[in-house]
């Protein structure tokens, strides 16, 4: 599964990685400029945050509940 996730900044990394920490799947962040595993707040560094990124996470798990943690950085539709 592929949303638009939308980081602005330092805060915006460190909060996003506290989400998905807890969940099990994995939960990647891809852009440009490379992807990185969204569990790895040095991983995430890597990306350019002034470039559209997209959360990939796999079709068969459950995201009700992290999409909805994640709300204020990605769209649902």
């Amino acid at each position: 599964m592929v949303r638009p996730i939308k980081i602005k900044n330092i805060e915006d990394i460190e909060k996003i990685n506290s989400i998905v920490t807890k969940y099990h799947f994995d939960i990647w962040i891809h852009g440009k400029s490379g992807m990185a595993d969204a569990k790895s707040i040095l991983g995430m560094f890597i990306l350019k945050l002034n470039e559209p990124l997209t959360l990939v996470v796999p079709d068969d798990v459950e995201t009700s509940k992290l999409f909805k943690e994640l709300g204020e950085y990605i769209e649902i539709y």
